[in-house]
């Protein structure tokens, strides 16, 4: 039987998504599975990787299910995944508690603590990344320190794809692209360092030997095959991180090239054919050999969105019911009306912490220059521009560590709003392609496992195959002079609160 498909999984923050391909990179069928994200405490995020699975499951069978293919036709699945978990498994793969999430911050104190003991620039020089409380070093510590008995029961601490590639296969990796996330991974070698480990705290057996991203690294199991509905024995690739895959997915994969995030959480990620570390950025691997990715990760991103539009658009909900005009839709409308700028009103999108450039996880959103005047359009566009402006400052940071980025190649649910990306382009100045499918996080893992099992020949094939470009976005300079001058305010906005932005004793 022909292989005449992959499938890419997306392990993201509100659901999972899978998605059937097509050689050129044709979306054959797709579907999601739901799950929760629990905040017990402040600062804390968490979730149960077993209803990923379970999520999983389901996705897989709905889309086997609209395709209406035999299983036996797909010649392999990629899975990519959020980024910064600790998974704690025991010998016979069950997971011991939740994982803490990328948003989780509750470990802010052992950062503090490692970075006084070890100091941070030695941590810096071998990870090339600062010492977080989002990262997963310091949630493996807070185990230690705060859930003993998991922590002596964990065998292995594994990723988000990592999780599901193992419960599709049995085996237990570690991708590339992933070991960013632990301050004893060496990001010039791609390498465990053994003596920071020890330094840290974290035992290397906890640590599974690190693979390419797109390495076989096993087949779909009977139990497996019976859960999911995939085939017994089809290859899985190791997969690897959501927004590095995504990045594929864009058609990224030169040094320059530069892909802008928004999802969940927003962001950018700028190719490097070099390791160029900066404290204030996020340094990872890219998905494919011999690349970096130079990112810039913020909390702020579609997820303002969604949050304002649950809070604040009752009635837009209502209009949806009788005129069929999506919730979203009529809030670009509104927002559409107001001018660059929202007149005055500026928003600092930092609704759960900030990652980079000011890793700050006390940090709170704002809304600054509220008056009588302003209406919730003015809201809905000041979100947008505040996210807008948080892509600049990531930008402009990476500009300083020596990584310019020209032209963006936008991805995630935010680049399907016209004006939204619009006004990126008009904040950054920088001209903004949108690929056709915006499903390009699932489509990068499906390139992963396309290139793996040989149904493309490279990245080169893969790219040319599958991202093509359909629209593009120049910035407007009469507008980017009005987001210039907003741009400083909202710098200053932040630099006049941090102070109040702390820890509440």
């Amino acid at each position: 039987m022909n292989h005449s498909y992959v499938i890419g999984i997306d392990i993201g923050t509100s659901a999972c998504k899978a998605a059937l391909f097509d050689r050129k990179g044709q979306v054959k069928a797709a579907a999601t599975g739901d799950y929760q994200v629990y905040y017990p405490k402040e600062g804390w995020a968490e979730q149960n990787p077993e209803e990923w699975w379970s999520a999983v499951c389901q996705a897989v069978r709905s889309l086997l299910h609209q395709a209406r293919i035999s299983p036996k036709e797909i010649a392999g699945v990629g899975i990519d995944g959020q980024s910064w978990s600790a998974i704690a498994i025991d010998k016979e793969g069950k997971v011991l508690t939740n994982t803490p999430i990328w948003m989780d911050t509750r470990a802010q104190y052992i950062c503090e603590r490692l970075n006084e003991k070890i100091g941070g620039e030695e941590i810096f020089h071998v990870a090339g990344n600062s010492l977080q409380p989002s990262y997963t070093t310091a949630k493996i510590l807070w185990y230690k320190e705060n859930l003993p008995e998991v922590y002596s029961h964990t065998y292995k601490i594994l990723q988000s794809n990592s999780f599901i590639a193992f419960k599709l296969t049995g085996e237990i990796s570690q991708d590339l692209s992933q070991g960013y996330g632990l301050h004893c991974f060496d990001m010039r070698t791609g390498t465990w360092d053994e003596n920071m480990c020890e330094k840290l705290g974290i035992p290397r057996e906890f640590l599974p030997e690190i693979v390419p991203c797109d390495r076989i690294i096993g087949t779909v199991t009977k139990k497996a095959a019976e859960e999911s509905g995939l085939a017994e024995g089809t290859p899985v690739v190791a997969g690897g991180l959501d927004a590095a895959c995504g990045t594929l997915g864009a058609g990224v994969i030169h040094p320059g090239e530069t892909q802008e995030q928004g999802g969940q959480a927003g962001g950018m990620s700028i190719c490097l054919d070099q390791c160029k570390a900066d404290p204030r950025l996020i340094l990872g691997y890219h998905v494919i050999p011999g690349k970096w990715l130079l990112q810039g990760g913020t909390t702020g991103g579609g997820g303002v969105m969604r949050w304002f539009e649950r809070e604040f658009a009752d009635y837009e909900r209502m209009m949806k019911r009788e005129t069929g005009i999506s919730s979203l839709n009529q809030l670009n409308e509104i927002a559409e009306k107001v001018n660059p700028g929202s007149d005055g009103l500026v928003f600092l999108p930092y609704m759960a912490g900030e990652r980079s450039p000011i890793w700050n996880p006390y940090a709170k959103g704002v809304f600054y220059g509220l008056d009588f005047s302003k209406t919730k359009g003015h809201m809905v566009r000041a979100c947008m521009e505040g996210v807008a402006f948080s892509l600049r400052h990531n930008l402009e940071t990476a500009g300083e560590a020596g990584a310019q980025a020209r032209v963006l190649r936008a991805m995630g649910g935010s680049a399907n709003s016209l004006l939204w990306t619009q006004i990126k382009a008009d904040v950054t100045g920088r001209r903004i392609l949108v690929p056709a499918s915006d499903t390009a996080t699932t489509l990068g893992a499906a390139m992963l496992a396309g290139v793996g099992t040989g149904f493309y020949r490279d990245y080169e094939e893969a790219v040319q195959e599958t991202v093509q470009v359909t629209r593009t976005h120049e910035p407007n300079l009469s507008d980017k002079a009005v987001y210039d001058q907003t741009y400083e305010t909202y710098l200053e906005l932040y630099r006049s609160l941090s102070g109040m932005m702390t820890k509440h004793k």
